[in-house]
């Protein structure tokens, strides 16, 4: 199982769509994909699901909100038993043998994160603190390996637009992070930043690691950075114009994430709308458009970054 976020610090640079359009892609293929929605506006959720199917079958007991909600996220709730199967968009591909859940965000996470640092803050001894520290920032990373917890190929996890506990979860548990940018200042302002935090975290991670001498329980992390992606490129004769392109050869250069070679085209009809119907945009069309084309371009290119088979499990 590959486990990757998808991250930035800015919003409305395309990360809901692009982890919700990438999600069905993969799971055409024929791989096994989980989406875990941990974004508090739960944009990843209304792809697939509409707000009265939420309102009706998820708010109250079928969100990441309620495992999280607990004195140890977990504890009371299995991550297993919040899953659920968007039934439009796994009809799509139904003879791939690809699968496609989903576990549902909540706005209530917005509370979380100021709850998750109460409860790391209540220890006294320095042993302790330590302990409650890998506790809670490696449950999510726990919980996806437990033998509850269904076999799937890749999980995809979109995250919210902040370093907080819910999101630092996050980056404990993955293997890879993807960072979509739209190319402009405010856009890549952020990124060194991002690396930064991660850096911090994860040295401060392994070196509490370290310090449990005689344990098991915790291992040490190692997410990278698979790249930045860029998104809604602005596209004319063929080129992307010379002011994004700018700002594209500056993180080349200057950036310590990598670039991918794809990027993906602005397109109101594609990224306005993520899931029309509960059926992203790549999966629904006949696949002979500009964007449909660079998209599969770059699912080619995550999924080999990912060191998964572009022919997926067929």
């Amino acid at each position: 199982m590959r486990v990757m976020a998808v991250m930035n610090y800015k919003g409305g640079v395309g990360k809901t769509t692009l982890t919700a359009n990438l999600g069905a892609v993969a799971a055409k293929r024929g791989f096994r994909v989980l989406l875990l929605d941990l974004d508090p506006q739960t944009n990843l959720t209304f792809s697939f699901f509409s707000i009265e199917e939420w309102h009706n079958r998820l708010k109250d007991n079928c969100t990441i909100r309620k495992w999280y909600d607990a004195e140890v996220p977990g504890r009371d709730v299995s991550l297993a038993d919040l899953i659920v199967t968007p039934e439009r968009v796994n009809k799509t591909f139904r003879d791939s043998g690809g699968r496609l859940d989903l576990i549902s965000s909540h706005l209530g996470l917005i509370d979380i994160d100021l709850e998750l640092a109460a409860r790391l803050g209540g220890t006294t001894t320095i042993d302790g603190s330590k302990r409650k520290f890998l506790d809670l920032h490696s449950c999510l990373r726990g919980a996806l390996t437990k033998d509850d917890f269904p076999d799937y190929d890749l999980v995809l996890i979109d995250c919210a637009p902040n370093f907080g506990l819910v999101t630092k979860t996050a980056i404990v548990a993955c293997d890879r992070i993807l960072v979509p940018a739209k190319a402009d200042y405010l856009s890549t302002l952020g990124l060194d930043y991002l690396v930064g935090n991660c850096a911090n975290l994860v040295e401060q991670f392994n070196d509490y690691v370290n310090h449990k001498d005689g344990t098991t329980r915790y291992r040490p992390i190692t997410p990278e950075f698979l790249g930045v992606v860029f998104t809604m490129v602005q596209i004319y004769s063929q080129q992307v114009t010379a002011a994004q392109q700018m700002y594209i050869q500056e993180v080349l250069a200057n950036s310590a994430v990598p670039v991918l070679d794809n990027k993906i085209r602005n397109s109101p009809r594609h990224f306005g709308d993520s899931g029309e119907g509960g059926v992203p945009a790549m999966v629904r069309g006949n696949g002979t458009d500009e964007v449909t084309r660079e998209f599969d371009h770059l699912a080619d290119e995550v999924l080999g970054g990912l060191a998964m088979s572009s022919a997926g499990r067929r």
